[in-house]
């Protein structure tokens, strides 16, 4: 299901241009030094990957466990209806979850060392930045989640998210390029675009734990138990 990650990625940051568009807007890179632009904003995107991997491996952790337990298609189809209610519940919801309590604390220290890095120019703060805006609440990271959680291993979950920020990466890239030309309509033209495209993920991840021996969009129920369980050698 890894090409559900990358594609998934690149539709995640349609969203992203207008949520996380302000933070690649005011990164501290050089703007009349086009190859040094460009290394500085991969170090700012490796330092996303480094964020989303390391939270991707802590959910595929805890997916692998469920799958020990035989429980690999029912946490596929589980994961579909997340991924379908996260994107269907309404953006005021998600925000006044993550408003609350100490998760409102570590989003505002996560904030806050992000003003600090973006007064400084160097490679350390600029990977900084990027790790630090992985972390931030985003609804398509949290779907996105649910997928590592489906891939039963803990190298399996880092290698979602991480394919999952690759995917992002074009867009989110090319925000810090021509800001002036995308018009917030334009963003809002984009972000109508990602439920949609959520959903046919989160579609097939229903499929897919059915079981209903289509390949490569869902294996029959003794593919997904043969998967499941490690080689004895």
């Amino acid at each position: 299901m890894l090409y559900t990650a990358l594609f998934f990625g690149l539709v995640s940051s349609l969203h992203c241009m207008g949520m996380c568009g302000p933070i690649a807007f005011m990164l501290p890179v050089s703007h009349d030094r086009p190859a040094l632009k460009a290394v500085q904003i991969m170090t700012y995107h490796m330092g996303r990957l480094l964020s989303y991997g390391l939270i991707g491996l802590l959910f595929g952790f805890f997916g692998r466990g469920l799958a020990l337990a035989g429980m690999q298609q029912d946490l596929s189809i589980f994961t579909g209806i997340a991924i379908l209610i996260i994107v269907l519940l309404p953006t005021k919801i998600v925000a006044g979850y993550t408003s609350s309590g100490p998760i409102y604390k570590a989003v505002a220290t996560v904030k806050s060392g992000l003003g600090k890095h973006f007064k400084k120019k160097s490679f350390g703060s600029l990977f900084l930045i990027g790790f630090l805006n992985g972390l931030l609440p985003c609804a398509m990271v949290y779907a996105a989640l649910f997928g590592a959680l489906s891939m039963q291993t803990a190298g399996g979950g880092a290698l979602y998210m991480m394919v999952f920020g690759l995917g992002t990466i074009p867009l989110m890239s090319a925000v810090v390029y021509m800001h002036n030309l995308v018009s917030s309509p334009m963003r809002n033209t984009f972000r109508k675009i990602v439920p949609i495209a959520a959903t046919v993920i989160g579609i097939l991840f229903i499929c897919r734990g059915l079981g209903l021996a289509i390949p490569f969009v869902s294996p029959s129920e003794m593919s997904l138990m043969v998967q499941a369980v490690p080689e004895c050698r």
